[in-house]
């Protein structure tokens, strides 16, 4: 995948990709790529977590016995208006995208919407893994699954973000592959869409609370199969179409303004990212980098490792995705 990206790769290229989808987007390499000095308000320099980021306590809440995982950040000045509706309490569940997205998208929750948050994303995964009582192994442990979590927290909005695991990775897809199988592949997952949203739905009802709002986030472009995230996308939108939820276009925000479905390297700096040069990583011609070279499924900026994390360096393509999510939980 690179820029004007016209081809088609060999299966060797889907297994560079899948060993980045288990990767995530990890520390900077041992390499002389250096962080920016963090800007107000980035979580750039927050504490690496691989799993679980807990909501922090609000004083105005009655007391509570504090979580000792609780993520740092708070809210700020800017969230005067904000205050004036009640706060959302977000939980954020997915891939290893959402893994590199975790404390970017934790900060603008809590700094615009004074949201109180929780994220537990595991790298590799897609929506069957999240299931509660498969039977089947998963890269997600029973503590972490999506309806667990929901009679734990009672969230106001569920935020999945998956790429739509192609590769066949995760065991609990039992070997069901895009390449291999389309149709198969297809049904599945608009199953699984189905199986999880209706967990979340059974878990708040048992746990006597209001049925949080599910949000999927659609994704970007994919330049080795285009035609795979476009229809992964619309599972999307006929699943929240179909319960009342919610879907955050934030694969558009990473899509040429032309083509929503062709993968691009760089794109035009936004206002945003102008105003904020760390953003806009090629000032002399108004453009800023997605994507790192030769990765062309992650947005982090720092080099993939073997242990993911959270993406520790400011990357454009991140906030732009965070952005776009916290646009929509801002919008009912």
């Amino acid at each position: 995948m690179g820029q004007g990206l016209r081809m088609r790769r060999t299966w060797g290229v889907g297994l560079l990709l899948g060993a980045a989808l288990l990767a995530g987007c990890g520390d900077p390499g041992s390499g002389n790529e250096a962080a920016p000095p963090p800007s107000p308000g980035d979580a750039a320099n927050s504490p690496s977590q691989t799993a679980r980021q807990r909501p922090e306590a609000d004083p105005r809440d009655k007391p509570k016995a504090p979580d000792s995982r609780a993520a740092p950040g708070g809210t700020s000045d800017r969230d005067g208006p904000a205050r004036k509706r009640p706060r959302p309490t977000v939980l954020y569940l997915g891939d290893s995208l959402a893994m590199e997205n975790q404390d970017v998208l934790g900060t603008l929750l809590r700094d615009q919407l004074g949201a109180r948050y929780t994220s537990a994303p595991y790298s590799g995964t897609t929506l069957c893994d999240y299931l509660e009582g498969t039977g089947e192994d998963s890269l997600v442990p029973d503590k972490d699954k999506a309806a667990t979590l929901v009679r734990e927290l009672r969230p106001d909005y569920v935020v999945l973000q998956f790429w739509g695991n192609a590769w066949g990775y995760t065991p609990c897809m039992k070997g069901i592959t895009y390449d291999k199988a389309r149709d198969t592949y297809l049904s599945r997952y608009a199953a699984d869409a189905r199986r999880l949203a209706g967990q979340i739905t059974d878990a708040a009802r048992d746990a006597g609370g209001k049925r949080p709002k599910v949000v999927w986030v659609s994704q970007g472009p994919d330049p080795i199969t285009p035609d795979r995230v476009r229809q992964v996308n619309g599972i999307y939108r006929q699943q929240a179409a179909a319960t009342g939820d919610l879907v955050s276009d934030a694969g558009k925000s990473v899509s040429p303004s032309s083509d929503r479905y062709t993968w691009v390297e760089k794109l035009p700096c936004t206002a945003y990212e102008r105003a904020h040069p760390a953003y806009c990583t090629e000032r002399e011609n108004g453009r800023t980098a997605l994507h790192r070279p030769k990765d062309y499924l992650h947005f982090c900026l720092a080099p993939t490792t073997a242990k993911s994390r959270p993406c520790p360096v400011r990357s454009p393509g991140i906030r732009r995705i965070a952005q776009a999510v916290t646009d929509t939980i801002r919008a009912p």
